[in-house]
């Protein structure tokens, strides 16, 4: 079983780096579709704050240095940016492919998976049981 948390750890850490890259270059248009209008930032600054932050959060997944604060902190960015995706799918933004209704709503399914992959792959949840039960 350590393996496969290993692996999905490196995993999802490589698509954070990746994705957080992205948004600094090719897909930062697409990614400014994604910005909630009511969000009272820049749209420009979200798309780059949110990618420099993925790109640590991918490198520190990588390492493995403390994966449970990782996997925990990484969950709770996925948390914060999930306004962004009912955004997307409430306001018909089309991005990503996703250009119909069905598709974006489809989309926020997998936000959830993502929470459980982050503390999953870095033993979070484990992690996060020990410090309920030393109250």
């Amino acid at each position: 079983m350590k393996i496969i948390r290993t692996i999905a750890r490196l995993g999802l850490g490589l698509a954070l780096t990746l994705a957080g890259f992205s948004h600094l270059g090719a897909a930062r248009e697409t990614f400014r579709a994604q910005v909630p209008t009511w969000l009272p930032l820049d749209a420009d600054f979200v798309v780059i704050a949110s990618g420099v932050v993925e790109i640590v959060l991918g490198l520190w997944l990588i390492t493995g240095f403390k994966a449970p604060i990782a996997g925990t902190i990484t969950a709770l960015f996925f948390i914060a940016i999930f306004p962004g995706n009912i955004s997307q799918w409430v306001t018909q933004t089309d991005a990503f492919g996703l250009n119909t209704d069905e598709a974006r709503l489809i989309r926020l399914f997998f936000q959830p998976l993502l929470v459980i992959w982050a503390l999953y792959s870095t033993g979070a949840i484990a992690w996060l049981k020990t410090l309920r039960t030393k109250k």
